[in-house]
């Protein structure tokens, strides 16, 4: 079942890249909203682009009381050592690896025999709501503009 802009928000909780930190969606619920970004594949074309865009806006993101979680199939291990080849993430790379893609299924973006996600963002506003939803082609890259004007709205 998809999920569509005016959901609540499924929780989840997942590790991230740093130093397997748990991270849940709840704790930002009141307090920031949320861009999630699954994304396919990490040392990948497109994502090794789409990633570091985030890194490098990331205080537009805060200038909009926005918390970036970044989510693909990907182990610990592997989100670890990509953020590292990329020069340093300093937001969140959350494993969504065991059980797999479970995170990805319950926002409706697997892709049942493929083993990945879509490439799809999420905005979650403060109370916990789908406020923004767009799957993408896995070959393009999303415009973080277009994210941003979805933020300025809130």
């Amino acid at each position: 079942m998809a999920l569509e802009i005016g959901d609540s928000a499924p929780d989840f909780e997942l590790k991230s890249h740093h130093e397997g930190k748990a991270i849940k969606l709840s704790d930002f619920r009141g307090k920031k909203n949320v861009l999630i970004a699954f994304y396919p594949l990490a040392f990948t074309a497109v994502c090794s682009a789409q990633i570091p865009s985030y890194e490098a806006d990331l205080s537009r993101f805060e200038d909009h009381d926005t918390q970036v979680l970044a989510i693909s199939v990907d182990s610990v291990p592997s989100h670890s050592a990509w953020a590292k080849s990329l020069g340093g993430i300093t937001y969140d790379l959350l494993s969504d690896f065991e059980p797999k893609g479970a995170v990805a299924k319950e926002y409706g973006v697997y892709r049942e025999g493929a083993g990945i996600s879509e490439r799809a963002l999420f905005v979650i506003d403060k109370e916990g709501k789908v406020v923004y939803k767009e799957v993408h082609e896995i070959s393009k890259q999303p415009d973080n503009e277009v994210i941003f004007d979805v933020l300025r709205k809130l």
